[in-house]
């Protein structure tokens, strides 16, 4: 994955390097190469002065495909599990929010191609905006899902309050999606490719606070609460497991998110070249990484569900023959 493009010359911005984004400088060099002598080193100077190279670009997309497929097979295998399972063993302790999340990584995997880059002409501005909301809301959702199953997992897994989960289901998902429409309203389509165009910095800051307080500062959060309640010896809650590995695929997401935010508002301005190509390719590297959460947490799920069940399940007489 990666290719490495040439700078862009004026003569296709008319000679204003303000009105340039980090898309378009992109697909102006990809769409225009040059020949040795044909630099013209002022035009350089007066278009965009810094060019990254792009990790993720045509090459990329039978990755995006194979996460996408492998992580429709892997949810799909967990929700039949979940749901119809082939043995009559114990159910999971809070069952409903895993198969809810588990839904929210299908989601995610359904999504993920149709916003992979070089998929030219294959969506509209409708399709580029609805993908945007399943990408971000799904991550959102599974998110709130896994901070709620570690604070009301104990309650949850007693069945003692059904209306707890619906309540639960319909508010958490609908928070979800609330928080994702700033990016759904950053949607566009260009040169036949879905991009999110940052033209009103409400919306940028918007969506970077959102990713900052669903991705770094909840699990920080949970920490900080977990780490209270055993100073102050006030119960488990919230309840730690192998599900709150999911934050390390988004974590890195959330920090950089915010941090290219403010590159982009001007209120950080990076002083060299290599900063800003640095800045680029550590995106491209924790979009990957969040991209792969979508084939990993139904093995987390799965592996959940086998630790808790082992453990909780008393140990029965095998029947006399």
């Amino acid at each position: 994955m990666g290719n490495c493009l040439q700078r862009v010359d004026s003569s296709f911005t008319g000679g204003n390097s303000s009105n340039i984004t980090f898309e378009d400088e992109f697909w102006i060099g990809w769409n225009n190469s040059y020949g040795p002598g044909d630099y013209n080193y002022a035009g350089l100077e007066a278009a965009a002065p810094c060019h990254s190279c792009k990790l993720l670009d045509e090459s990329s997309l039978p990755f995006y495909i194979l996460a996408s497929i492998l992580g429709i097979l892997a949810s799909t295998a967990v929700l039949f599990a979940f749901l119809k399972p082939l043995f009559y063993w114990q159910p999971c302790p809070g069952w409903k929010i895993l198969v809810q999340l588990a839904v929210g990584s299908a989601l995610f995997s359904i999504s993920v191609p149709i916003l992979a880059p070089m998929l030219r002409g294959a969506h509209n501005i409708h399709l580029c905006r609805l993908a945007h909301l399943v990408w971000y809301g799904s991550a959102f959702a599974q998110a709130l899902l896994i901070g709620c199953h570690a604070c009301l997992g104990p309650i949850l897994s007693t069945n003692q309050f059904p209306g707890l989960t619906l309540g639960l289901t319909v508010g958490l998902w609908g928070v979800a999606i609330l928080l994702g429409l700033p990016v759904t309203l950053t949607s566009d389509t260009s040169n036949g490719l879905c991009i999110q165009i940052f033209s009103q910095d409400i919306l940028q800051f918007m969506h970077a606070a959102v990713c900052f307080a669903i991705f770094i500062l909840l699990p920080l959060g949970l920490l900080g609460a977990k780490g209270l309640k055993k100073i102050l010896d006030r119960g488990p809650c919230p309840w730690v497991n192998v599900l709150w590995v999911w934050f390390i695929f988004w974590w890195p997401h959330g920090m950089l998110r915010g941090l290219d935010s403010l590159v982009r508002s001007k209120i950080l301005v990076l002083a060299s070249c290599p900063a800003q190509q640095a800045l680029d390719l550590l995106l491209d590297l924790a979009e990957v990484l969040a991209i792969l959460h979508c084939v990993a947490t139904p093995f987390l799920l799965a592996l959940f569900c086998y630790q808790a069940t082992h453990t909780s399940m008393p140990s029965l007489p095998l029947p006399e023959r």
